[in-house]
């Protein structure tokens, strides 16, 4: 099989992997926190007909009760809730949680009742999360030609000097960022949301894109929420794209760096270790016919990482 079919079947074999991995924690979350609080649930809705029976009410019985909701409240069990208000703890909102979990966006407001949820939250995300960078790595080495480094070389071929043409492609892709990633699903999530602003939800995407997860704004709370759990695995869809979009930004911006010397004034690491492979050549070659071993690894993996393709580095040679 070529080089470039075994990546894109590992790139699948990765998503796919992902998926199962979130719904392998969705089942372990849901079997472990839902009975805690459906009883959470029950030990509230008794705490507050107690309290509503209560002949006289004195300030050491309220404060009692008030300390007893704020701490179900903590674990998002509210004293307001009715049968009709969603799970915090059903298969999606399980799901949901996973992939804040791995994403390390955790928003905070769905937190595990008990010891055993709070266990495994622990080996998931040390799982979890290194594997979602992975996953993140490999599909911005897969945009990395497309999105970045054919856009600035079709620039090049039109006329443009090589450091115009980077920052033209950067505010080009920056605007592209701002419309589809925040612009648009603030207005969707401000339509759907009935208690959001546009503004609730600009603020809500950057928050959620820059992984702060502040937990004052999540979608899919509202009870009597219509397609609840399609609306959130359309959320986690959106987090993971605007994620891997995010990083493909800043690696832009990192490369962009590189061309105008900005790394080299401020002393950061460049984005290409192309002199790398210089270094490691012998000063003494008595095999000439010969191809080192690390290029014949390079020349195995160029389909993967991109390397193949013109950079920013060989299109400022030009």
């Amino acid at each position: 099989m070529h080089s470039a079919g075994r990546s894109w079947l590992l790139l699948t074999g990765f998503i796919v992997f992902y998926i199962i991995y979130l719904l392998f924690g969705a089942l372990v979350f849901s079997s472990i926190e839902r009975p805690m609080e459906e009883k959470l649930l029950h030990d509230i809705e008794t705490l507050k007909q107690e309290f509503l029976n209560q002949s006289c009410v004195n300030a050491a019985s309220l404060d009692q009760f008030l300390v007893k909701v704020l701490k179900a409240n903590k674990y998002g069990v509210s004293v307001l809730r009715n049968s009709s208000s969603p799970s915090n703890w059903d298969l999606t909102s399980s799901m949901f949680f996973a992939n804040t979990l791995v994403t390390t966006v955790g928003y905070g407001n769905t937190t595990p009742l008990s010891d055993a949820g709070k266990a495994f939250s622990i080996l998931y995300a040390l799982i979890g999360v290194p594997f979602t960078m992975l996953v993140l790595t490999v599909c911005i080495q897969k945009l990395m030609y497309p999105l970045v480094i054919a856009p600035v070389s079709l620039l090049h071929r039109s006329g443009m000097e090589p450091r115009s043409a980077t920052i033209v492609h950067f505010v080009l892709l920056l605007v592209l960022m701002l419309a589809c990633f925040f612009v648009a699903p603030a207005a969707v999530f401000s339509a759907v949301e009935m208690s959001w602003s546009f503004l609730d939800g600009v603020y809500f995407c950057f928050i959620s894109l820059c992984t702060i997860g502040l937990g004052d704004f999540v979608p899919g709370m509202q009870s009597g929420q219509k397609y609840r759990p399609l609306y959130q695995v359309s959320v986690m869809v959106y987090l993971f794209v605007g994620l891997m979009m995010m990083y493909l930004l800043l690696r832009t911006f990192h490369k962009m760096a590189d061309l105008h010397g900005l790394t080299t004034i401020l002393q950061l690491p460049r984005c290409e270790e192309a002199d790398l492979d210089k270094d490691r050549e012998p000063i003494i070659d008595n095999r000439k016919d010969q191809t080192p071993p690390y290029l014949e690894e390079k020349a195995a993996s160029e389909h993967l990482d991109g390397g193949a393709y013109p950079t920013y580095n060989t299109i400022n040679k030009g």
